[in-house]
């Protein structure tokens, strides 16, 4: 399978998690529920989907957590505070210094993120508006500042989060981001 069928496999899987109901059923801003939307979107795609990474990753020249601390990383960052939107924007960050799977990640997290904006704050990233570069960009700086990450997510902070268009729309440009 090719990288565009994976993703379009993954991106059917997302929209079925959502239509289904599913991602309701998942725990909001924990480790186990970020592991189940990986599962989620790659189970018949990855060996690995839902599990924890045993080995080191690379992006560019950004290491991302040792595979040896990952749990204890995953742990700390697990007891992050969520209640407001700079908090999880900082969970957010950290998660994605973690990077916990093999693949997947950012498609992953990007869910996590919405479901505790949603959670906590009553609003989502409307993704269809947040330009590839830009976030790219941003979350590449963000470990050191997470200003500028925030600034670009808090700009695209919509309340319909519960409008089918907004989501579907937005995970559509979520996975354009990994193309």
């Amino acid at each position: 399978m090719n990288i565009a069928e994976l993703n379009a496999k993954s991106l059917e899987n997302a929209k079925r998690l959502y239509a289904s109901g599913e991602i309701e059923k998942i725990e909001i801003g924990t480790t186990s529920g970020l592991l189940a939307i990986h599962q989620y979107l790659f189970k018949e795609l990855y060996p690995f989907a839902g599990e924890i990474r045993n080995q080191n990753i690379a992006k560019g020249n950004f290491r991302f957590a040792n595979c040896l601390y990952l749990k204890e990383a995953l742990a700390a960052i697990e007891k992050m505070p969520q209640g407001t939107f700079e908090e999880i924007i900082e969970k957010y960050v950290e998660m994605n210094v973690a990077h916990p799977f093999m693949e997947g990640n950012g498609r992953s997290m990007r869910i996590w993120l919405d479901q505790m904006l949603k959670k906590s704050l009553g609003k989502v990233v409307n993704w269809q508006n947040v330009p590839k570069e830009k976030y790219f960009s941003a979350m590449e700086r963000s470990p050191v500042n997470d200003l500028e990450i925030r600034t670009l997510l808090e700009a695209n902070l919509t309340k319909d989060a519960e409008n089918r268009e907004v989501i579907f729309k937005g995970l559509e440009q979520s996975y354009f981001y990994e193309e």
